[in-house]
């Protein structure tokens, strides 16, 4: 399986949190983000995204539906985030976008095991795969991307 943690690109800085849009930067860096992410995603794969506005627009920015989730809000659990995404079972590629600490904290679960609070680049993704093998699984880190290096 492949998971993709998309953090949400640049929003404005205003309350309520939820209703924070993406300024000019963040559409432009959620846009470079997607076509990355669309030149190398498999045909068929899944878009799961919080609630809140910046995360919404963020993930349209592949043109695909979109399935919004309550629980992916910002402060989201790693156990919450994994089963949403059907971890390490989904049949195809999901994408989570999502925001931070919470998806860092992901990163960091399957990449080392342990709890700890990674950092994840404002429009920045994490490409994680699962591989299953006779000892267990091994989760392997096929990408890190940020939208000012593309």
């Amino acid at each position: 399986m492949d998971l993709i943690l998309w953090r949400h690109a640049e929003a404005e800085d205003r309350a309520p949190d939820l209703e924070r849009r993406l300024t000019p930067r963040g559409k432009k860096h959620a846009a470079q983000v997607a076509a990355w992410l669309l030149q190398r995603l498999p045909a068929k794969f899944l878009v799961l995204a919080s609630p809140a506005l910046r995360a919404q627009e963020t993930a349209q920015a592949l043109g695909v539906p979109v399935r919004t989730l309550e629980l992916l809000a910002p402060g989201a659990s790693v156990a919450e985030i994994l089963g949403a995404a059907e971890w390490p079972g989904h049949r195809s590629a999901v994408v989570v976008v999502g925001h931070q600490p919470d998806l860092g904290s992901v990163a960091a679960f399957l990449v080392s095991g342990s709890a700890a609070s990674w950092s994840v680049k404002k429009g920045g993704a994490w490409w994680l795969s699962n591989r299953a093998l006779e000892d267990g699984g091994k989760v392997v880190v096929r990408a890190v991307v940020a939208p000012d290096l593309l």
